[in-house]
């Protein structure tokens, strides 16, 4: 692949040499990236590192890179939704692809490991409210991956047919598509510790995800459908919000993801959590350990 320059316009760099939106400059970043919606769990993550080594800040992304067990790894907050997953995900890659004096592709490629500890929404009354969820596939509804050159590799055209046919969701709405999680980071986390299955990624919190407050939605019945699908012994175990991108642009760019997400609260029987904080906590500390 011919290499070139990147124009100003494209890779914007601050004055400082930071990224444009994450203010973080190249060597600030650890090669194991845990990646969370809410900035205040920046905080929470950090409190296991031996030592915190750089930080920072700007708007939603918060992030923290310090040692843990001898590592260096990175705590970041991403905000909500895919669209901030585009951003965050390829500033990552930036960081430490390309040479920022030169803005050119670095002729080396590091990878990174990437790991979403979120919280979502069970689709299944058997996954319980404070259950943990590892997304052994990622259905994404976003339809970001939609907007990149597709390399056929990486996504599961046989499931997203199947799926498509099944809900009807492809009618009117963004076509699904279906991205793997790295096997490797799948098998060290993969344990009686978890529930695994495939994660729904949808575009919102209240109509993509079929809640309805004052506006009706264009498919009644799509949690329904979502719940009783089955592919290969796969089913869809829960709602969230960026996992899809996150294993999509993982795999185009040549980096390892893998998703983690508290159920906190249960679609089909109507629970909410007591107290999920507790929770994330023990799961972010079995995630660390279980990686690390």
């Amino acid at each position: 692949m011919l290499m070139k320059k990147v124009a100003d316009s494209e890779l914007i760099i601050n004055p400082d040499g930071s990224i444009f939106h994450l203010h973080m400059r190249p060597g600030q970043l650890g090669k194991t990236v845990f990646l969370v919606g809410d900035p205040a769990r920046v905080e929470m993550i950090s409190g296991f590192f031996e030592e915190v080594l750089y930080q920072g800040a700007n708007r939603e992304f918060v992030w923290k890179t310090g040692l843990f067990k001898g590592s260096e790894v990175t705590a970041l907050s991403t905000g909500i939704g895919t669209d901030n997953i585009d951003i965050v995900l390829n500033e990552l890659d930036a960081l430490v692809n390309f040479d920022f004096k030169t803005r050119m592709p670095k002729n080396a490629h590091t990878s990174l490991d990437i790991i979403r500890i979120g919280t979502s929404g069970s689709l299944q009354k058997d996954v319980p409210v404070d259950s943990w969820v590892l997304s052994k596939k990622a259905v994404g509804l976003d339809g970001l991956l939609n907007f990149y050159k597709k390399d056929e590799r990486y996504f599961d055209s046989d499931f997203q047919k199947a799926i498509t046919d099944y809900t009807g969701i492809g009618e009117g709405i963004s076509l699904p598509y279906v991205v793997d999680s790295s096997l490797r980071l799948f098998e060290k986390i993969n344990s009686g510790e978890v529930i695994s299955g495939a994660t729904v990624t949808a575009p919102g919190f209240y109509g993509p995800q079929g809640r309805v407050l004052r506006l009706p939605v264009a498919k009644s019945d799509i949690n329904q459908k979502l719940a009783s699908f089955r592919y290969k012994g796969l089913k869809l175990l829960n709602y969230e919000m960026e996992c899809s991108a996150i294993y999509g642009l993982s795999a185009l760019l040549g980096h390892n993801a893998v998703t983690v997400c508290a159920i906190i609260a249960n679609r089909a029987a109507g629970l909410y959590s007591k107290d999920y904080k507790v929770g994330v906590k023990k799961m972010t500390k079995y995630v660390l350990e279980s990686l690390i």
